[in-house]
This record gives C-alpha cells, sequence and structure tokens, in this order.
C-alpha cells in the first residue's frame, strides 16, 4: 500500500511540474527553451520598443505605448501619428503574433515595406494582412476581414476573431516571395508575390499608382496606426 501511495505522489508531483513548466512557457512576451532552439526571436519583450520605429521617423511617436504587457496604440491621442516598424527588414521567414483591437476595430501589419523619403507610408509599398474586429462595417466586405490580403483575396477559410478583450492569433509566413497567412490555426490567405496572377492584380488596383507596391520580397514589418486602439504582443520572428 505505501509503494502505491509512493507511486501516486510521484505521479502528482510530476503533474505538478509539467503545468508549471506550461504555465512557465506560456506567459506572453517570452519564447520557450524549445522555440529558443529552434531559432524564434522576440520582436517585443513586453517592456521597451527597442525593436520598432515610428516610419520615417528617427523618434518614436507617444500615440505608440506599453500598456499591459503589449503594444498599444491609444487613438486618444491626438499627436502626429505613423505606423510602427521593424528596425530590421526581412526575406524568409516566419513571424508569429497575437493581436485584439477595440470595438469596431480596424488596423492591419504590412509585410515587405520599403522605408524611403520617397514613400509617404508603409501602406504605399507593403501589402497587408488585414486586422477587423467582426462588429465593424467592413466586415461585410469579404476583402476585408481579418486575415485576408487586404482588398485582394477574401478569406480562403472563413475565421472569426475571438470576443472583444480576448487575443487572436495570427501568423505570417514567406519563403522566396510565397506567402502564407494565418489567423487562429486556419489559412486565410496564400499568395506569389512574383508571379503574373499577383502583377496583374495589382495593376487592377488602385495601387497601381503607386510604383514600389507588392514589388519586394524583402522589407520591413509594419504595424498600422488606425483610430481604434490596436494591441499587439508575443511579436515573434524566426528567419529561414
Amino acid at each position: 500500500m505505501k509503494t502505491i501511495k509512493n507511486l501516486l505522489f510521484s505521479c502528482i508531483s510530476m503533474s505538478v511540474m509539467l503545468i508549471s513548466c506550461n504555465q512557465k512557457t506560456a506567459e506572453p512576451n517570452t519564447l520557450s527553451d524549445k522555440e529558443q532552439a529552434e531559432g524564434w526571436v522576440l520582436l517585443f519583450d513586453g517592456k521597451s520598443l527597442d525593436r520598432w520605429h515610428v516610419y520615417n521617423q528617427t523618434e518614436n511617436n507617444p500615440a505608440w505605448v506599453i500598456k499591459d504587457g503589449a503594444i498599444y496604440c491609444d487613438p486618444n491621442n491626438q499627436s502626429n501619428k505613423g505606423d510602427l516598424v521593424s528596425n530590421e527588414s526581412y526575406q524568409n521567414y516566419e513571424f508569429q503574433f497575437d493581436w485584439k483591437l477595440e470595438k469596431e476595430g480596424n488596423s492591419g501589419i504590412f509585410i515587405n515595406v520599403q522605408e524611403k523619403p520617397g514613400i509617404d507610408a508603409t501602406w504605399q509599398s507593403g501589402p497587408e494582412y488585414q486586422l477587423l474586429e467582426d462588429s465593424h462595417a467592413d466586415f461585410a466586405i469579404p476583402q476585408k476581414k481579418a486575415g485576408c490580403l487586404y482588398t485582394f483575396l477574401p478569406q480562403q477559410n472563413f475565421v472569426n476573431t475571438k470576443s472583444k478583450g480576448e487575443w487572436n492569433r495570427s501568423k505570417i509566413i514567406q519563403k522566396d516571395g510565397k506567402v502564407t497567412f494565418m489567423l487562429n490555426d486556419k489559412i486565410t490567405a496564400e499568395m506569389d508575390f512574383n508571379s503574373d496572377k499577383w502583377k496583374n492584380m495589382v495593376q487592377q488596383s488602385h495601387f497601381k499608382d503607386f510604383p514600389e507596391f507588392g514589388k519586394n520580397t524583402s522589407g520591413k514589418i509594419a504595424l498600422q496606426d488606425w483610430s481604434r486602439g490596436v494591441s499587439f504582443r508575443n511579436l515573434k520572428i524566426k528567419t529561414r
């Protein structure tokens, strides 16, 4: 009987240890031992914006703040705003991030952004991973739902965003110009930025007036400033 009790005690202790380990690795803005071994890098540690800056500016804008361990764009800040861009450029990578919006919120992630004085905004060069709260009026437009390649493709697989206040998890994978968007573990868009299909789509859109738009398969990542509050955390990247 004593042996059985000892065995049960050992099993319970092991379970508690496993739960503790899982809780530790689940803390936001951290990397697990496995992620570190796989080459993941944090782009936000929950404390500073050292890896980011406002597009075409040398200093960060006060509209972008750190709030409750997340990057938050304050919609009530009336300062001259701008999108937040990564300090580094990326080509072949897997980028993962959590996000949430306030009611009727709208934002986005731009990829392959070219930061140059002659390009006035991130969206003039970088295609957009759409972020949209389901209560927003644009939710009725197929090419503007969350996870879309904004204005170009409807969701490949329908995905609702999480309830207000809950975090969504997104992933962007790019390899040799072929990109995959994922939202809450479902693929929402796929495109080859080197393909004639993409080039034709751009030429038939209003982006045709911006010579750098969609022409690049490497560049910076940008978080869009918008009129409603948006929060980001767990921003991590693994280059290939």
